[in-house]
């Protein structure tokens, strides 16, 4: 499922890397283009959800994952050969409507082997791999990009290609790997199978009641995390696909800023794993990338955004048990992308540290909200006692 995540993720954002080395130069698009083609991924990707966790169920996650990743595959590889803006636009289309049921379906199918208790922690190594595909990805773009004229192809062009054909490739396997549930499992003994799947079984036990969906509706915390991750999201994808063309408005090569997008979010993943920034270095970074002149320190302000915003998103998804990613992205690619100019994106940045402000003061009043729930719940319960 890491895998499933890590490419997804990739080849989503590999436009960010693919800008830089020439795609809106060849295809001649303005920046109001590029960002209505990030926006046409986000449409779909939103509405399929639903109906795609339904087909899940219907036909098996071991089937319907490894069968939507095999065609976004092949959809990333149309990318690098397509001619004009037209032809972008229907990849990104449709790049959306088969990616957008792998984040919830990974999901799902994992309650199949792990007990609702042991989820938190599996989500969050879902944001893990984004950020190793992210930095990993800048690396690849160095790469991929001095093929450029091979087989009269941009180099822009092979990014699509051979990350797509990895892709494929991925999903084929996986026809083979992914087991349907726990006792599918064939390297578990018949006990141990028995065993993962009581837990499973206990943990999902409960009834299914409309009630509940009612009380979801009308709760504060589910609104407020509701705008928390529209927040969030904008600052996540905002930085996975603009931080290439940032890193070059501050007077990197094309090449060059392939390389230099990497470092942040290596910085990222490491810290990840230990939870230890908060959302006071989001601010404080896009604050000084905002106020600052020199292209040095701006570059260092990335140190600080990008770690903070990479470990606070998988803290807000298992904290509300979401099974839904975040859709700011949606914003995102206008914020950053025709609405705010290099080399500072000050109207962009302003937006980014008003977020960041907004997810610390929600996360406080969620607790708060947490809180006098809890208290209610004890003074009914010693009431009854």
């Amino acid at each position: 499922m890491g895998m499933f995540y890590f490419l997804s993720f990739l080849d989503r954002a590999n436009i960010g890397n693919a800008r830089i080395a020439g795609l809106q130069h060849d295809l001649q698009m303005t920046n109001k283009q590029f960002s209505i083609a990030l926006t046409v991924t986000y449409v779909p990707y939103i509405l399929i959800e639903l109906p795609s966790n339904l087909l899940l169920r219907i036909i098996g996650p071991n089937y319907l994952l490894p069968t939507l990743m095999t065609i976004w595959g092949i959809i990333t590889i149309l990318q690098g050969v397509v001619t004009n803006y037209g032809g972008l636009l229907a990849c990104r289309f449709f790049l959306g409507v088969f990616e957008g049921g792998v984040f919830p379906g990974m999901i799902l199918y994992l309650t199949n082997f792990y007990p609702r208790a042991k989820m938190t922690t599996r989500i969050a190594t879902f944001f893990a791999f984004a950020l190793l595909s992210t930095a990993f990805s800048g690396i690849l773009a160095y790469g991929i990009i001095h093929m450029d004229g091979v087989g009269g192809r941009a180099g822009w062009r092979w990014i699509f290609i051979l990350e797509g054909a990895f892709t494929v490739a991925w999903g084929l396997m996986s026809y083979f790997l992914m087991p349907r549930d726990a006792m599918a499992v064939k390297f578990l003994r018949p006990a141990e199978r028995e065993y993962v799947a009581s837990q499973v079984a206990e943990s999902g036990g409960e009834k299914f009641e409309w009630r509940e969906v009612r009380k979801a509706f009308v709760a504060p915390h589910v609104w407020i995390f509701s705008v928390l991750f529209f927040f969030s999201g904008a600052l996540l994808y905002g930085l996975a696909f603009f931080t290439p063309s940032i890193v070059q408005s501050l007077g990197y090569t094309a090449a060059r800023a392939q390389l230099m997008s990497v470092p942040p979010f290596a910085v990222a993943l490491v810290l990840s794993l230990y939870e230890c920034l908060s959302m006071r270095s989001v601010s404080s970074g896009f604050v000084i990338f905002l106020t600052s002149s020199s292209a040095k320190t701006q570059y260092g302000s990335l140190f600080l955004s990008i770690p903070g915003v990479y470990t606070s998103t998988p803290t807000l998804l298992t904290w509300n048990a979401m099974n839904s990613a975040p859709h700011g992205g949606l914003l995102s690619t206008w914020l950053l992308g025709s609405l705010s100019t290099a080399p500072n994106y000050v109207l962009g940045t302003r937006v980014m540290i008003a977020f960041s402000g907004g997810i610390a003061l929600g996360s406080a009043l969620v607790l708060r909200v947490f809180r006098v729930d809890e208290s209610e719940e004890e003074e009914d319960a010693w009431a009854g006692g």
